[in-house]
Order: C-alpha cells, then sequence, then structure tokens
C-alpha cells in the first residue's frame, strides 16, 4: 500500500498555491550543473537496495518492494521517506543498482504525489526534497530518456513555485532553514527561476538574525541541530555565490560565528557532544561542512559555546552542559542534563550521555531526557528539571548560579553550579572538575548542601520523613565499546578502550560503587545498544554532602597511541 495516509497540503491556502504552481511555466534545464554537497552512509545505501528500510526509528524489510509500495507504520516514517535524504545513501553506495533504485523511486514519487498529494507536501520536506533532487541530478536524470527528464524538471519546477509561496509556513529554526535554503538552491539552479528567490534571501537574511545568537547558538541548543543549520547556511551561500548574487551580511555573519561554536562542542573523534536531543552527527559531515564554511581558526579551551563549557588537554576532551535547558518551542526535546559532561580520549568516547530515545518510541523519549540518563548526579526519582503534566517542555528549569573557569600549571579548572533541587529540597549541586595538562587525569567533586536558612527548613522537613538520608548517585554513562570491570577489590573499576588505552575510576569512598546495566541510545539503529554505567550512590544526613572521584589513565599507557583501527560503520538492521 503506498504511503498516502495523510495529506500535508489540505488548507485553502495550500490547494491554492498548489494549483498556481501547477500551472507556472516549466523550467527544462539547469543554469549550471549542480554539484554534490550532501553526505550519505554506504551502509545504509546498501540496506536500502536489500528492501531494509529503516526511517524514525522503524525498520520495514520489503524486499523487492519499490518505496512507496511500503507500508508506513507511523507518520515519522512517512515524513522522513518523503524528504528524500535516503538519496545520498544510495549516491554513497553509488553503485548500478543503487543509481536505478534512486531514478525508480524518485520517478515513482512524481507519478503518485508530484500533483500535490501525500505527506510531503510541507515546506520543510519540500525544501529537503529539493536538495536533494538537485545535490544528486547527475544521478538521477543519468541514462534517462526525454519523458523522464521532462517529468523531473517539471516536478522541480512546481515544488519550487509551491515553495516560494509556503515557505513561510514552516516553523521557525531548522524547518524554516530547510524550506528557504530548499527554495534558493532551487530557484538558482533552474533556468528562469532566479526571481523566485529574492523574498526567501531576505527572509534568511532575518532568521539568521532571529535565530542564531551572538554567540553562534541556537535556541535548542542541540549541537546536531546546529550542524544541520549550519550546513544548510553554508549551502544558501555557496548557491548565492556562483549565481553571483550578494550574499547578505547576515548569512556570511551567522556562518562565521557558527563555526568556532561547532569547534567548541567537538570532540577529540570528531563527533559532536550529544545533548538535547542530537546525536554525534554522520561520519565525516562536520569536518566538510567546516571545510565548506571558509570560516578558519580553532576554538581555545575555557570558553562557553552554547551553554557548553570545553575542557581539553592532550587527546583528551570534555565538554560539559553549563547553562539551563531551553525553554519554550525550543525545550520539547530538552534534556534535564545541566552540570553533565562527556569525555573522548583521542577516538575513543569513554563517558557519554545515553542519549535521544525519540527514535524508540514515547517511553525511551522520555528516559532519554531524565537526569539519571547523563552523567551528572541526580537525587533518586527527581530529575534537575522536571516536565509539567501533559507538557513537553520542562515547567521547571535547573538555572545556573555559578560558573568559574581557569587554567594554570595543573590543568584546566571548571566550577559550576544549578539550583534545579532547591524549590522542593533545598538542595544546590556544585560540580569541581580539573583535567591536568596531558589530558591523562580528570578529577571532580560533587557536592550538595543548602546555603541559606529556609534551605535548610526544607531539608529538615524532608530528613523528620526519611531519617536514613535524602539518596542519590553521580552516575557515569559509558560508551558501549568500553570494556569495564571492577578492580582492586571492588574499589575501583578499570575501563579499556578499543585503542588499547585503560583507564581507572577511582573514588574517595564516601559513596557505594557499582558497575550497573545502561543504554546507549543510537539513531539509525532499531534497538537501545546495552552498555554500563558507572554509580557512586550515597545519603545525604545532614545540610551537605560531598563525593569526591577521579578518572584517570593507568600509568603504563602512553601518551600517544596508534589508533589506526577503523571499524566499518555499523550495519542499521
Amino acid at each position: 500500500m503506498a504511503v498516502t495516509t495523510q495529506k500535508a497540503a489540505t488548507s485553502l491556502g495550500d490547494r491554492v498555491a498548489l494549483w498556481r504552481a501547477g500551472l507556472a511555466r516549466v523550467s527544462r534545464a539547469f543554469r549550471s550543473q549542480p554539484e554534490p554537497r550532501s553526505i550519505g552512509l554506504f551502509a545504509r545505501g546498501r540496506q536500502l537496495v536489500a528492501g531494509n528500510f529503516l526511517f524514525a526509528g522503524r525498520l520495514v524489510q520489503a524486499p523487492g518492494t519499490p518505496i512507496w509500495d511500503v507500508a508506513a507504520p507511523d507518520a515519522d516514517f512517512a515524513a522522513e521517506s518523503h524528504g528524500f535524504v535516503w538519496l545520498d545513501d544510495l549516491a554513497a553506495l553509488g553503485d548500478s543498482v543503487a543509481r536505478k533504485k534512486a531514478q525508480d523511486w524518485t520517478h515513482g514519487w512524481i507519478a503518485r504525489f508530484g500533483r500535490g498529494k501525500g505527506p510531503g507536501w510541507t515546506p520543510d520536506l519540500t525544501g529537503r526534497r529539493l536538495i536533494r533532487w538537485i545535490n544528486h541530478s547527475v544521478l538521477l536524470l543519468q541514462g534517462q530518456d526525454k519523458a523522464r527528464a521532462d517529468d523531473y524538471f517539471r516536478a522541480l519546477t512546481m515544488q519550487t513555485h509551491y515553495l516560494s509561496r509556503r515557505w513561510s509556513r514552516a516553523a521557525p529554526g531548522l524547518p524554516r532553514f530547510e524550506a528557504l535554503t530548499g527554495l534558493i538552491v532551487a530557484g538558482l539552479a533552474l533556468e528562469g527561476k532566479a526571481s523566485l528567490v529574492r523574498g526567501a534571501v531576505a527572509a534568511l537574511a532575518r532568521d539568521c538574525q532571529r535565530e542564531v545568537d551572538t554567540g553562534g547558538g541556537i535556541p535548542t541548543r542541540n549541537p546536531e541541530e546546529l550542524l544541520e543549520v549550519f550546513t544548510l547556511l553554508n549551502w544558501a551561500a555557496q548557491a548565492l555565490t556562483e549565481a553571483a548574487m550578494t550574499v547578505p551580511t547576515e548569512l556570511t555573519v551567522a556562518i562565521g560565528r557558527i563555526a568556532p561554536t561547532l569547534r567548541a562542542l567537538r570532540h577529540a573523534d570528531g563527533g559532536l557532544a550529544r545533548f538535547h536531543g542530537g546525536g554525534r552527527g554522520i561520519e565525516g559531515r562536520l569536518d566538510a561542512a567546516l571545510a565548506s564554511s571558509g570560516v578558519r581558526g580553532g576554538t581555545s579551551s575555557g570558553a562557553v559555546a552554547m551553554g557548553f563549557a570545553r575542557l581539553a588537554s592532550g587527546r583528551t576532551t570534555v565538554i560539559v552542559d553549563v547553562a539551563p535547558p531551553p525553554e519554550g518551542r525550543a525545550g520539547v526535546n530538552a534534556h534535564a542534563s545541566t552540570l553533565a559532561f562527556e569525555l573522548t580520549s583521542g577516538r575513543r568516547p569513554l563517558i557519554v550521555s545515553c542519549g535521544s530515545g525519540t527514535p524508540f518510541g514515547e517511553d525511551w523519549a522520555l528516559a532519554g531526557r531524565a537526569t539519571a540518563s547523563h552523567s551528572t548526579l541526580a537525587l533518586d526519582g527527581s530529575s534537575s528539571s522536571r516536565l509539567g503534566k501533559g507538557e513537553r517542555g520542562f515547567a521547571a528549569r535547573a538555572q545556573v548560579i555559578a560558573l568559574q573557569q581557569a587554567t594554570d600549571s595543573h590543568g584546566q579548572h571548571l566550577s559550576v553550579a544549578h539550583d534545579g533541587w532547591r524549590a522542593g529540597h533545598g538542595i544546590v549541586h556544585s560540580r569541581i572538575l580539573t583535567l591536568d595538562s596531558q589530558g591523562r587525569r580528570l578529577t571532580g567533586t560533587d557536592m550538595l548542601d543548602a546555603p541559606h536558612p529556609a534551605d535548610r527548613k526544607r531539608i529538615q522537613n524532608l530528613l523528620a520523613r526519611s531519617p536514613e538520608g535524602i539518596g542519590h548517585s553521580v552516575r557515569f554513562q559509558l560508551h558501549p565499546d568500553v570494556d569495564a570491570a571492577l578492580d582492586l577489590g571492588g574499589t575501583a573499576i578499570s575501563l579499556a578502550l578499543k585503542s588499547g588505552e585503560i583507564w581507572v575510576f577511582r573514588h574517595d569512598g564516601v559513596a557505594k560503587l557499582a558497575l550497573e546495566p545502561s543504554v546507549y541510545l543510537e539513531k539509525g539503529r532499531l534497538q537501545p545498544r546495552a552498555t554500563k554505567q558507572i554509580v557512586l550512590s550515597s545519603l545525604m544526613a545532614g545540610f551537605e554532602a560531598r563525593i569526591g572521584w577521579t578518572l584517570a589513565k593507568a600509568q603504563d599507557t602512553p601518551l600517544a597511541i596508534r589508533d589506526l583501527d577503523r571499524e566499518e560503520l555499523p550495519v542499521p538492521v
């Protein structure tokens, strides 16, 4: 059954826009040959050719079945298929079978949905689809007869004219950037359609001012989404430059601001920090985007970028969330991750966040947002930021009330505190981190205290009901590739990386140490990956509590290890 269960273009404005788009003069050629810019994955392309359709965390196995004959299990699956990002993966595979699939499925879409039917007629999906059709025009047109080529250009023209009238219906943020960039890329690529982009260029300039702050961040604080926005802005700027049109100053400034922020959010392995619904990003995409931007220069440790602090020395990076979760429309996928950190050594992630559970269903989505799914301290049964009843965003958000950074001969230091449990428990959480100058040792102290008399009164009331104390745990989520084992009679945990490095986790003995099961929530997989977490559990029986810990390379681990083993990317089935 074809994916026709939804219709996006149902309003009067949509119907009028589609009718007028269908009357527009068809562009029969490109002004110049478009170049492929988007990056896909070879492994995903191979799976598509085999009939394994994995979209929005749902897998449908239908070997030999055209993509539009596959019954979509939900709306997100349908939307992702209509966005045509899978063309990137088929292009990455690049053989004759992949080319035929790309051509047949594209023309199948034109035949079934090209006149305005189906769930793909929203501004953001239309922009996303246009970009892929143009990026991969050589793949789609190679060996095609005139009739198919005419259908392709007719569909491109109609979508471009539709988008010129309906881009403003896209939600602010990433959806609007997709719609506007798609219109600019398509309007400048097609012969005779450059006049359609003037309003889009002006709107893109305005949105760059509204959505990209002076520090190069976006409201969602999602690093992977920032990369998506950055990539789109690069494509828009390149299209304008190639068409000999002026690139708005606002666009150039936004690109210049975002580039150093992305570098600050980049781990030593080239992946992004995984916070607030974002993943590490497609392999190579961050490097490609930074290179194509033309913005040179690195980032220095000690700066706060989009609410994240970075400590880096030797081969080690530590990225810490030092800001409240985003609020409003930007916070619907936010995580209660204030004061959580990730650590990567060379090309190997060691300490991580569990990640976004959205691809695995609503229950996993909620679990992934909880403080306990991050590498920080959490009170038992309570996240530092909490959802309101029936709300997608946080009704109570942890506020950072102290932040200090310093560098000296001993290393880089970060001291930060939040008040997420102050209203209900009278408790402030403070965290001090020090990364030594060689990147071999991370020292941490997590403290709970009640700074004022009113706070102490709240704690007294809680202790009156629970005399044994207020339970809390410091968690360190481990990457699935880390081999962890209790060591030194249960007083330490050894952590072996695939590079051959050995790290050892120790603590001051105040808390109870345990190695417990956990999960790693990764986009592109069918199920959460099993992993482990280090847990330090304790009770706060007075007005303060303190837990000290260290994470250090074993003494016989050299400063530099040749880590050349690059496993093939996992096949997502």
